[in-house]
Order: C-alpha cells, then structure tokens, then sequence
C-alpha cells in the first residue's frame, strides 16, 4: 500500500507541474499580445510606385496581322530575236529607270538587210511614180501600174516590220525599278524569248499583301466607302517610325477553308524601307475612336480569373480594380468597363502591391486624383 500511494503522489506532482508550466505560457502570449506591445510593433513602410492617370483620347480601332512585300509590276527580261550580245549597260542590282538600255545586241546584219530593202522600196516608189502618167495615156497597162503599187506596198511592209525587229537589238528597261543578278553576260548568243537575261522588280510604290478575318469584311467595306483606310507597316527589325500606306482592294472571294478574306494595301516606299518578299507587320486603322478611356499597358495585371489595376485613393492606399480591356494600341490600353478618366493608377511598382498597401508616389507631375 505505500508503494502505491508513494507512485499516486508522484503522479500527482508530475500533473502539478504541468499546469503550472501552461500556467506560465499563458502569462508570457498575454505579456507579448498585450495593447502596449502592439502599438510599439513595427508598421509595414509604404510600397514604392509611379502612377498614371487614366485619360480618354483619340484612339485608333484597328486590325494587326502579317503581311508580305509584294511587287506590283515584275518583269523578265528576255530578248525578242536571236543575236549575239556585244554590250551589258547594267549592273547586278542596278536602279533602273523605264527605257535606260540595259542591253545591246549584234545589229549589223538586221541593219543590212534594212538597208536593201530601203533600195527596193526606193525603186518600187519611182516605178509608181513613173507609171502614173503612163497608164493614163495608155503607154502602160493597168496590170503593170497595179503590180508596181502592189510591190510598193509590200516592200514598206517589210520595211516597217525590219525597223520594228532593229528596234529589239537594244533592249531598255521597260519599268522604273531595281534590276536583279544579271543572267546572260556580253559575248553569249541568245534566241528569242529563251533564258531570261534579268528580271526587273518595281519597288515604289509598292503593295503588302495580308490576310483579314472574314467578320472584318463589313468594317472594311463601311471604311472604304468613307474614304481611304490607312494601313502602317513595320518590317521585321526594322526601329524607324511604322511606314504609312493605305488599303488599295481586298479580294472578291472568302476564303471558305480559312474563313479569311485577302487584301493589298499599296506603299510609296520612297525610302525602299519595303523589300519584295519580306514579312511585316500590318495594322490596318478601320477608323479612329475620338473618346477612348486609356491607361497605359504596363499598369493592367493578369490574375488567374481578371484582368486589373492598382487605383490609388486619396489617402494613397491601393486598392485592387477588375477592368476590361477593349484593345491595346502603342503600349497604350483602352479600357471599356472598370475605370472612369481622372483616377490615378500605379504604373510601376503595382507588382509589390497588395489590396489596402500604403503607397508611397515618386513621380512628380501627376495628375491629381479623384475621390473614389
């Protein structure tokens, strides 16, 4: 019986000592949570941003796509008669205006041959003219007056048509535009419309070809009836200003397979910052929307369920704003529904931002906000 009484007390005093323990705990959360404590804690400091103001202003609506240079003349250059090149006036590349000579070929015999019908022609021309008087008088008959204008004319044929086949030994450009790699070089003979000798490529103006969705084909028609539609261009790479043109026609079919619709905008190029064949970016501006809300790009957020900004109220608290975006145009955001112009948003900074932050402005310059 002792031992058992000596094992409950030890028990007891094991159990004792454990409340007293929690006992102590408890003391020192109260001590820690306690209104003196917290009010001393450290508050976190304001979040450092830049903002904008949300503004509305022209803005245009328009369609962004790929688009491809094209020529609007290409021409092959090929010779019209059989000769022997004796002169290459042009270079590889060359810039060409429409009837500089790129090309001589032998003309000595066509001029040979030119020159003896010219006698014959002369000869027939004095039989005529000798004949004239005579067939009225009788001395010659009206067979022989007949066969002489007969060969007369004839002749003048053959003549016009050796003066039009002389003019084929020299070959001029027959566009203003850049000649490509030159294929036949001086000394070679050539037959008629055999190898090509170069092709010449107009370069301004020029066209860009691209594709449309079809649902866009209402849009455009509504903008071509009111005026000309502006279409910019910027090719791959290229840092300078978008290249302005205009829409020159789209196509008579739908593409059924595709559900797209086919348009050229032409391009004066005259800086021949457009190159056939090159891929480039288009933006076609069906018109332009005089009052659109804008932000800046840089200021909207995806989550995982809204697109948002960062408002930030008079007291400079952030305060998080589902928006919807309608478009994006220059790094500029239109937004259709969220926003009313004259609120300030962050712009820089927004990615530390949590709903209700303190917000710290570094930019200068700001608009003032409105109570929101």
């Amino acid at each position: 019986m002792a031992v058992v009484e000596k094992a409950i007390g030890r028990g007891r005093l094991i159990w004792l000592g454990a409340i007293a323990g929690l006992a102590v705990a408890a003391a020192a959360v109260y001590v820690a949570l306690s209104p003196a404590r917290i009010a001393t804690a450290p508050a976190h400091p304001p979040v450092p941003i830049t903002v904008a103001t949300v503004v509305r202003r022209p803005m245009p609506v328009r369609v962004d796509t790929i688009g491809t240079v094209q020529t609007i003349a290409n021409v092959v250059v090929k010779s019209r008669v059989d000769g022997y090149i004796t002169d290459v006036l042009i270079k590889d590349g060359q810039y060409v205006k429409a009837g500089e000579i790129m090309f001589r070929l032998d003309d000595r015999v066509a001029k040979a041959q030119l020159a003896q019908i010219r006698a014959q022609l002369d000869n027939a021309k004095r039989d005529v003219a000798r004949y004239r008087p005579l067939v009225k008088q009788q001395f010659v008959s009206s067979q022989v007056y007949d066969t002489a204008v007969a060969t007369e004319a004839a002749l003048q044929a053959q003549l016009d048509n050796l003066q039009a086949q002389l003019s084929y030994y020299t070959i001029v450009a027959p566009i203003d535009g850049r000649a490509g790699t030159i294929n036949i070089k001086s000394g070679n003979s050539i037959k008629a419309n055999d190898l090509p000798l170069v092709t010449v490529n107009q370069i301004s103006p020029i066209y860009v070809g691209f594709t449309l969705p079809e649902a866009e084909l209402p849009t455009l028609r509504e903008a071509m009836a009111k005026g000309p539609v502006a279409v910019e261009a910027r090719p791959e790479g290229d840092s300078g200003a978008p290249i302005a043109g205009r829409l020159a026609y789209f196509d008579n079919t739908v593409d059924a397979n595709s559900g797209t619709i086919a348009a050229k905008a032409v391009f004066e190029n005259t800086g021949q910052r457009l190159w056939p064949g090159q891929f480039v970016n288009v933006s076609v501006i069906e018109r332009i929307d005089p009052n659109a809300l804008t932000v800046p790009a840089r200021a909207v957020l995806v989550g995982q369920n809204t697109t948002y900004v960062y408002v930030i109220k008079t007291d400079k608290i952030a305060q998080m704003q589902p928006v919807t975006v309608a478009r994006t145009v220059g790094g500029e955001s239109v937004i259709s529904k969220g926003l009313v112009a004259g609120q300030r948003i962050a712009t820089d900074g927004q990615l530390r931002l949590t709903n209700g932050s303190k917000v710290e402005i570094r930019n200068t310059g700001a608009k003032p906000d409105t109570p929101s």
